[in-house]
């Protein structure tokens, strides 16, 4: 490690840090109803929607119909969203001609969308047009990200209520979550993009002249379009050259915009944000990044002020960022470090601040290691999924760690909204297992925890690691999942087992040398992303309303304080050993097997 990795990780969590409490502050001030500066602006606005929809915000709902509308307002998103895609050849707003998606693929991606994991399949700028970009994914990216805020907040109502049938109304908070939030943020961060250099136009895509001729060798195709090969099987070449370049442009800052704030990730273009019209400056980088953690890092501070006690909302801060920033700091250090094939030829790969050294392969020049592995790690901490190196090509250490965030169960930081309240199954369960060794009752912030809490919050964390586990058996057990895979041995293991837990946790990011885009990979994908998100909020939802109804328990001395230091280590200690025990012999199959046999 040097100390301009030390410098730029402190800086980083410095800006994050101080940003975090007032949007926290102001979030809260949201979900209670209260002024929040924007009232007098968009009150009318939100008032007429209710209006025009027969929204009565008054109206509170059970748990149940809670989950019914989520459902149900998912469902519409997907239908619209498939639709779309399969029409868009017919549609307007496609200037370079795009047919219709593929029947498997366009149900990968509508399922993609609306779960808010933004796995992606195709090339934006060789697929999608401008309407299925905006219309389609960019409303998704809203509307995804407000429905996990939504529940949240519906289970920090469950905790905060006692003896109540009700846990609010679902339109009213997915409305106040894209009006008073999403939308103003996005804003914002749009004009800071464009300011940057990040494309926001409805033109056609441009043809420009290189600066000089490329020469290169071309596969020789037959009158059919199949290549010609020789004698010995290989491809036959010719030498071509290339004289000029297409340009994809199209309306991407304001997308680039919410896919960070929203933890979505989708990108507008296939190389996501090493794309440099996605990406194109050291500032532009840095805002990005800034913003894949930024909502789930201030509604920690939103769950304090709801609760009434702001400590509450910091030891979940602050049990987030220590992990965070002990596998950011050891993804730095073993790309840092080099490639293990590399060391083991005698090769100097070491990084110091005079010599940049490491593995900079599938890296951005522009962006280097320490802001690749920042980076990595914050959008696998975070349900984001967006990347600006390829983390096929990291070293077998340097890619465990991003996989771990993944599979830790997306709680650290996480997505908006579902981020936290899986960090608050997670407590549920660390006051379960800290009243079991005392003998008491236990209980979190006033409330008992009893069998149906514990029945729920067990079917948060098995059906996920169920999915991620069942995946990758039929990954590398049948042809059709195997035929995907670039590269034999522990790191096309690697690749299978990344995909599933990155569909199953709703991250969306992918080890890149997978070839997804087969009817195999977008059916199983795309099921493991429904069923991981929708079959993790109705426990949750059900967990809020069985807390509601509960009566308010004052604290005793039995009770386990849970803001402090001794939780906070409890409650990390229960993260990693759900986690990490949970998939240890599938990383001795993949990128520990990878490691050892690499420094041979």
């Amino acid at each position: 490690m040097t100390g301009n990795a030390y410098l730029q990780m402190g800086l980083y969590f410095c800006v994050l840090m101080l940003l975090a409490k007032p949007l926290g502050v102001y979030m809260a001030r949201v979900y209670e109803g209260r002024s929040s500066g924007l009232n007098r602006a968009l009150g009318p606005v939100e008032r007429l929607f209710y209006r025009i929809c027969g929204i009565n915000p008054d109206e509170e709902m059970s748990w149940k119909k809670y989950a019914g509308a989520v459902l149900l307002f998912s469902a519409a998103g997907f239908l619209f969203l498939y639709l779309l895609q399969r029409l868009q050849g017919m549609l307007p707003l496609n200037p370079q001609k795009f047919a219709g998606v593929p029947p498997d693929l366009a149900f990968n991606t509508a399922v993609s969308f609306i779960t808010n994991t933004n796995w992606q399949s195709y090339g934006g700028e060789t697929t999608l047009s401008y309407l299925t970009q905006m219309a389609g994914l960019g409303v998704q990216n809203f509307v995804s990200a407000a429905s996990g805020m939504a529940v949240l907040v519906a289970l920090i109502r469950g905790i905060t209520r006692h003896s109540s049938e009700t846990i609010g109304n679902y339109w009213v908070d997915l409305t106040r979550s894209t009006l008073y939030i999403l939308i103003p943020l996005s804003l914002v961060y749009s004009l800071l993009l464009v300011s940057q250099g990040v494309v926001q136009t409805f033109s056609g895509y441009k043809t420009v002249q290189l600066a000089q001729t490329i020469t290169y060798d071309k596969p020789k195709l037959d009158d059919k379009g199949s290549p010609v090969k020789d004698e010995k099987g290989n491809p036959v070449t010719e030498k071509a050259e290339m004289k000029e370049q297409v340009i994809p442009l199209g309306p991407a800052a304001s997308q680039i915009a919410i896919k960070q704030l929203g933890t979505n990730g989708g990108g507008f273009f296939n190389a996501n944000a090493a794309h440099p019209l996605e990406n194109p400056t050291a500032l532009s980088n840095f805002l990005e990044v800034l913003a894949i953690l930024l909502i789930p890092a201030a509604l920690c501070i939103t769950f304090g002020r709801m609760v009434g006690d702001i400590r509450q909302g910091w030891a979940l801060l602050s049990a987030m960022t220590i992990v965070l920033v002990t596998l950011m700091v050891l993804c730095t250090w073993s790309e840092q470090g080099g490639s293990p094939r590399f060391a083991s030829f005698g090769v100097d790969q070491s990084a110091n601040d005079l010599q940049p050294g490491g593995n900079m392969e599938g890296k951005e020049a522009r962006f280097g290691i320490v802001n690749s592995a920042i980076w990595a790690t914050a959008t696998t901490a975070a349900s984001n999924g967006s990347v600006n190196s390829m983390h096929d090509s990291y070293s077998p250490l340097g890619g465990l760690y991003p996989l771990l965030l993944i599979q830790l169960g997306e709680v650290i930081f996480g997505g908006v909204g579902s981020g936290l309240y899986g960090m608050l199954v997670m407590a549920i369960i660390t006051v379960f297992l800290a009243g079991l060794m005392v003998g008491r009752t236990p209980e979190y912030l006033g409330k008992k925890i009893e069998m149906f809490e514990m029945k729920m919050a067990a079917l948060v964390i098995l059906i996920v690691n169920a999915l991620v586990k069942v995946g990758t058996a039929l990954g590398v057990a049948t042809a059709a999942g195997v035929a995907g895979v670039a590269n034999p041995g522990p790191h096309g293991f690697t690749e299978i087992l990344y995909a599933f837990s990155s569909a199953a946790n709703n991250n969306g990011s992918a080890f890149a040398g997978l070839s997804a885009n087969t009817v195999f990979y977008n059916t199983a994908l795309g099921i493991a992303m429904f069923i991981g998100r929708f079959w993790v909020i109705i426990p949750v939802l059900a967990i809020a309303g069985s807390l509601a109804k509960k009566k308010q328990v004052p604290a005793s001395l039995g009770t386990l304080p849970t803001h402090t230091p001794l939780f906070i280590a409890l409650l990390i200690g229960v993260i990693l050993i759900v986690g990490a025990l949970s998939f240890l012999p599938a990383w001795a199959l993949g990128p520990l097997a990878e490691q050892v046999t690499a420094a041979r």
